[in-house]
């Protein structure tokens, strides 16, 4: 019997790993120890900082600024996690906050600057609705995944230690919040917390088709090392990360496994509006827009010192081969 090469995987537990994480796919030559027991934050920090994964799930910015600064990270155009991000730009209530263009000027909080899901939601504003990220007074709760030194003219400071964004928010310290997640104080209707964009998955919607822009928020980071030493690895995982996303869309077809009474709706709805292959991975012409822009807002943010090809960013791959 032949050796396979053993391997580490670190990602969230989603649909489209169940076949991989199950057994049920299995990467050409090589085997997987899966790790899905870990918040992205923490996933992202133990792979870039202490290289502890063979292959992480990465956030798609923080992947970006380590090829620019010379990280020994290479990766595969797989996409395990997309969000739309209307709907996470978070007000204080009592601060009469009603448009976009009223966060001119304001305090808005962070967990962090870098964060993919900041990124893309700092971009639209600027973007799609005449706010210019310079314009606001930012306050970031934690330490960036990679070392960075903000432009000159970037109004930024670090909160104090011990204090929380979202509590600041609630308590009126903070005029604005952009956060990653869906935060508790909406989750329970507490009154003085809103969205800017109440209406968030009509214009989410609207970007889309007027973009075709699904943002990516993660792509999938090998250590350098691995890809030099064994250059047929991107390729078979590759293969086995699309084997299992395809198994993931064939499981949806029963409604009876999701607890959602009109789960078969919503998921006819969502492919007459994204299309059969939402997650789609590789670099078609879709992810290729989608990624230019994230580097243009990356560059523009004062991330990404310069552009980067998508030649160098991801490994040669076919997922359809």
């Amino acid at each position: 019997m032949s050796k396979k090469l053993h391997l580490t995987l670190a990602t969230g537990d989603y649909e489209t790993v169940r076949a991989l994480k199950e057994g049920a796919v299995k990467p050409d030559g090589v085997e997987l120890t899966i790790l899905t027991d870990m918040t992205a934050d923490v996933r992202h920090w133990r792979m870039l900082r202490n290289r502890e994964f063979d292959v992480a799930e990465l956030s798609m910015s923080n992947y970006l600024m380590a090829k620019f600064t010379g990280l020994p990270f290479a990766a595969i155009p797989v996409f395990l996690h997309r969000r739309f991000r209307h709907g996470f730009v978070f007000l204080a209530a009592a601060k009469g906050i009603t448009k976009p263009t009223d966060l001119i000027g304001k305090k808005v909080g962070l967990r962090n600057f870098q964060a993919t899901a900041n990124l893309w939601i700092r971009g639209i504003l600027e973007h799609e609705h005449g706010v210019p990220h310079r314009s606001i007074n930012w306050f970031k709760q934690d330490e960036e995944e990679v070392d960075w030194t903000p432009p000159a003219d970037l109004k930024i400071q670090r909160i104090a230690p011990g204090k929380d964004v979202v509590k600041m928010l609630v308590d009126g310290e903070l005029d604005a919040l952009i956060h990653p997640d869906v935060i508790k104080p909406i989750m329970e209707r507490d009154r003085r917390v809103t969205r800017l964009f109440p209406n968030y998955r009509d214009l989410e919607i609207d970007y889309f088709k007027r973009t075709g822009i699904f943002p990516i928020m993660h792509t999938t980071a090998i250590k350098q090392e691995i890809v030099d030493k064994y250059p047929w690895v991107p390729i078979n995982l590759m293969q086995a990360f699309e084997a299992s996303k395809k198994a993931a869309y064939k499981r949806l077809e029963n409604p009876r496994i999701v607890p959602l009474a009109w789960f078969r709706h919503f998921l006819e709805e969502q492919d007459e509006i994204l299309g059969p292959d939402p997650w789609e991975y590789g670099l078609g012409e879709k992810n290729k827009k989608n990624l230019e822009t994230l580097m243009q807002y990356s560059q523009e943010q004062g991330l990404l010192g310069r552009k980067i090809s998508l030649e160098e960013l991801f490994i040669a791959t076919d997922a359809h081969s």
